[in-house]
């Protein structure tokens, strides 16, 4: 009687610089031209449900905004808000709503599809849904640029954005440097950028508690992240900037994301630049954070929610960039219509909304990632 003998491939055994005897890592499997055709066919087919979701989620905004244009102390009917907005309205309704709703509006939106967009970006690369610039600390450069500028410098008006544009991306060189170890891994990334992040939380307390009261009471206004103070000359700039940075982000991700998702050794048999294109796309989102961060303050939890928030509408495991900035739009002018219009002090802050509805889904996502390993 004979035994039949296996003829799986047994791993090479190499030794290791002490002379130990190790089996060696059998190298990935190569992406094939079948592969890659079966990926394109299931995008295909699911490409219906994303033109659903997507015309649901631009009537949704529109919705929004005609609401978010006709209420207030002075109401404007649904009906005259077209007829204010072509200038063909009374003289009051068109000051109300071209003068101090649009702006606001159009802030609202802006910045909260670069939220979006810069949040899915990041869990996407990172692999992580924990991985927002909130939570990694990007904001918190930010916040810090800012609280430098205002308590310590004494600034105010455009340095003061501009203060926080150069602390989001300081901090993001920052957590690079310290997360690398040749390469970046996601998991690293996370870790640092919390670290990073609750140490610039302390530089904010300490000046905040350092400073004047009025300075003091400046700063932490600008901290919790509101659109009350929103005009044209904070949202001009922002849409300025989002006219570029939107597209570039879509083109570069559209380059790395499907190439990085397949893992770093066959993006690079591919033909990627593995960290430069990984670094690329970085630094666009923490731009498209950072620009949102200077125009509204650190909003919390919109980065953090669109993205999953679009994964779940689409049915889609990858990046859904566009998606997620509708998503981020609909979140930030939802949550500011609701603070304008909560009962109490006669309206709150869009961060406070914002923290409330997200710290819940933080926990939820925090528990579904250590159910699922991905916390590391």
């Amino acid at each position: 009687m004979t035994h039949a003998r296996t003829t799986a491939p047994v791993p090479a055994l190499e030794r290791t610089h002490t002379g130990t005897p190790a089996f060696r890592r059998p190298a990935p499997a190569p992406v094939t031209p079948e592969t890659l055709r079966a990926l394109r066919g299931v995008r295909r087919r699911a490409l219906p449900r994303l033109l659903v979701v997507t015309a649901a989620l631009t009537a949704l905004l529109l919705a929004l905004s005609c609401l978010a244009l006709s209420t207030g102390d002075f109401t404007v009917p649904l009906g005259q808000v077209s007829r204010a907005l072509a200038g063909r309205g009374d003289a009051a309704s068109e000051f109300v709503v071209q003068h101090v709703r649009l702006p606001r509006v159009a802030t609202a939106l802006a910045a909260g599809a670069a939220f979006g967009m810069s949040g899915a970006v990041f869990q996407s690369l990172v692999r992580n849904p924990l991985a927002s610039p909130d939570v990694i600390g990007i904001t918190s450069g930010a916040s810090t640029g800012a609280v430098l500028a205002i308590v310590v410098l004494h600034l105010g008006g455009p340095p003061v954005p501009l203060a926080a544009v150069v602390g989001a991306v300081l901090t993001a060189v920052l957590m690079y440097a310290l997360a690398w170890r040749r390469g970046v891994s996601g998991y690293r990334l996370v870790l640092v950028g919390i670290g990073v992040s609750a140490v610039l939380g302390s530089v904010v307390s300490y000046l905040t508690t350092r400073a004047e009261v009025h300075t003091a009471q400046e700063a932490m206004l600008w901290l919790t992240g509101s659109l009350g103070g929103a005009d044209w000359d904070k949202a001009r700039p922002l849409l300025l900037c989002l006219i570029p940075l939107l597209p570039l982000t879509v083109a570069l991700a559209a380059r790395v994301l499907p190439a990085l998702s397949l893992g770093d050794d066959a993006a690079a048999g591919l033909g990627l630049r593995v960290e430069a294109g990984r670094l690329w796309l970085v630094l666009a989102a923490v731009c498209l954070a950072a620009v949102a961060t200077a125009a509204t303050g650190p909003v919390a939890f919109v980065a953090f929610l669109a993205g999953p928030l679009a994964q779940r509408l689409t049915g889609r495991g990858g990046p859904v960039l566009g998606t997620a900035a509708l998503c981020g739009a609909g979140l930030l002018l939802g949550c500011d219509l609701l603070a304008q219009h909560l009962p109490g002090v006669g309206g709150y802050p869009v961060g406070v909304v914002t923290g409330a509805v997200g710290a819940p889904c933080l926990l939820w996502l925090l528990a579904r990632a250590g159910r699922a390993g991905q916390g590391g």
